[in-house]
């Protein structure tokens, strides 16, 4: 098939909705104008499979540079809740937070107790969870941009609770109403950068989201670290107010950007999307493999594939059919981000200090692990250019991470000075192995592995797994690190690394490698139940039963086959 030329002047010759079927002998309103229209989709989309498999990343990034910088900046509103989850986290080892919310011991000393670090971690969660369920219904009926526009100005109106906060019970709330948005931000915007970009484009926009995770995380440790010497309640309420700056940015920008091109096809708004997806790419791109037509042509067939070989897009079709192994590998590959030891993360400042260092030097190996969070973002990234698959990644990270907790937990049994700085610089090595793999590599995974019909439900879903995780994460990590409590300090790894043999022994035998695929072809490979092992070694082709179909439709109606090196626009002159 000859390439088509980039064509973002060209009149709209996408097929309408109604015509975008499956072709059968029998169908009673079967004509010539249908069978031509649907073999028009059928070679523009087959057009825009290949040009996606041929497409290089800096062609890519040439073709896609609006796309990229939108998805970039979308994803920015998971800097807040990267943000605010290292602030709580940290808190429990901050001087005057803890002697405005904690209690005194025996000792002297101010401790937040076990329960209400356990119910503060655990309240973002459960409104998480809320979030999450609420977006499986908004963002699929109402789009993207305007979902996260409501999300945003309900955030400025929670942050009050943040700042005035008087006692645990008002944090709490706050934590419990943010979680909401937050839930919402976790997988909008991971759905929306994969809707946004070609194939090889796909895995670092959707990774970026962790990276933005990491920004917020080491500014707020920053942040604090600056306020460590301050003596009155400002050096825990300037944190909280500094959460004001995001939102009023970030709705500008989720104003601006336009619509998610596969959303719009999944509503039947053909022509919008392919408005949408010619502000997504660049006219003067050089790129002559590309047309948007042919382009918006291969979200139709998916869409419709889809549709084919799934009964619907409710949350309950997501256990029907072959969906229910691709939520049960989405919610997998989210419960193994939770189950590697990752709980080590959010209270790391407060485990350097219970294993025996200074505030000021726990808040300074915090500010390091942050640091690779972000710069482990930018090495999958090499990784995944030098032709790494998300697989590999997951399950040789995980390794690492086991044998990283084997060796803090074995540090911690030395009850000395020494030993705490060798479990310190442990966890950063474990901060490395997680950040590059597993950390990162997920949020691409997980929608590439989902179907684009019910996208937005199973992420929601996978990720309620990992919030209802949290919430038990949560639950029990205090008392294992709370001297007032369990007490286990850095031999907690242990129990960690046992969770961590079954996440890589799940990897081996369940997770399916996505890199290079077109969602049509992960489609056709999940149609077919291709074990995870051979996912990338099966040849699939996509449009077979497309084009078996159409040849007995072309016979009953008196249809010549459509040229395949024509341009698109002689297609339909022609019919």
């Amino acid at each position: 098939m000859s390439a088509t030329r980039i064509s973002h002047d060209a009149p709209t010759l996408t097929p309408s909705p109604d015509d975008l079927v499956p072709a059968h002998s029998n169908d009673p309103e079967l004509t010539k104008e249908k069978v031509l229209r649907l073999e028009t989709m059928l070679v523009e989309a087959e057009a825009a499979t290949q040009s996606e498999h041929k497409l290089g990343l800096w062609q890519a990034l040439k073709l896609y540079p609006k796309a990229s910088a939108w998805s970039i900046l979308i994803s920015f509103a998971v800097v807040m809740e990267g943000f605010d989850v290292v602030l709580l986290g940290s808190f429990y080892a901050y001087p005057e937070f803890v002697r405005t919310f904690g209690t005194q011991g025996a000792d002297g000393t101010y401790q937040v107790p076990a329960r209400w670090q356990a119910g503060l971690s655990n309240g973002a969660n459960v409104g998480a969870i809320i979030g999450l369920i609420l977006n499986g219904f908004v963002a699929e009926r109402f789009g993207y941009r305007r979902v996260m526009i409501v999300a945003l100005f309900y955030m400025i109106g929670v942050f009050f609770i943040f700042f005035f906060a008087k006692n645990l019970q008002m944090l709490l709330a706050a934590e419990i109403l943010c979680g909401i948005p937050w839930g919402i931000f976790q997988t909008l915007t991971t759905s929306y950068a994969s809707e946004v970009a070609p194939v090889v484009l796909r895995g670092y926009l959707t990774t970026w989201v962790n990276a933005c995770w990491g920004i917020g995380q080491l500014i707020a440790l920053g942040v604090l670290r600056g306020l460590l010497n301050r003596t009155d309640e400002w050096g825990w309420r300037i944190p909280y107010a500094l959460q004001w700056f995001w939102p009023i940015p970030l709705i500008i920008v989720a104003f601006l950007a336009p619509e998610s091109p596969w959303w719009l096809v999944r509503k039947g708004r053909i022509a919008d999307a392919r408005k949408s997806l010619e502000r997504l790419t660049s006219k003067s791109s050089g790129v002559e493999d590309f047309d948007l037509d042919n382009t918006i042509s291969m979200m139709a067939h998916t869409n419709e594939l889809e549709k084919e070989i799934s009964s619907g897009t409710s949350y309950l079709d997501c256990f029907r059919g072959i969906d229910l192994r691709r939520t049960e590998i989405v919610c997998g590959a989210w419960a193994c981000q939770q189950l590697c030891g990752s709980a080590f993360m959010s209270y790391s400042t407060y485990f350097f200090q219970q294993a025996g260092l200074p505030a000021e030097s726990s808040f300074d190996l915090s500010m390091g692990q942050y640091a690779i969070n972000t710069g482990g973002t930018i090495i999958a990234w090499f990784l995944m250019a030098s032709g790494v698959g998300r697989r590999t990644l997951y399950l040789w990270g995980s390794i690492w991470m086991c044998a990283v907790l084997l060796v803090v937990g074995g540090v911690s049994t030395v009850n000395n000075i020494a030993a705490s700085w060798a479990a310190g610089v442990m966890l950063l090595l474990w901060s490395i192995a997680y950040q590059f793999t597993v950390g990162t590599v997920c949020f691409s995974l997980t929608t590439e592995l989902s179907s684009r019909r019910l996208l937005i439900k199973t992420l929601n879903l996978g990720r309620g797994l990992y919030c209802v995780i949290g919430i038990i994460n949560g639950s029990i990590m205090p008392y294992m690190l709370n001297p007032t409590a369990w007490n286990w300090k850095g031999k907690t790894a242990f129990f960690w690394a046992g969770l961590d043999l079954l996440v890589i022994v799940w990897i081996f035998f369940r997770l399916p490698e996505p890199s290079g695929l077109t969602f049509g072809e992960i489609d056709k490979l999940f149609e077919q139940k291709v074990s995870a092992r051979k996912f990338k070694k099966v040849g699939i082709d996509t449009f077979g039963k497309d084009r078996a179909r159409l040849a007995v439709a072309r016979e009953a109606v008196g249809v010549e086959q459509v040229e395949k090196d024509k341009p698109t626009s002689a297609h339909l002159e022609n019919a």
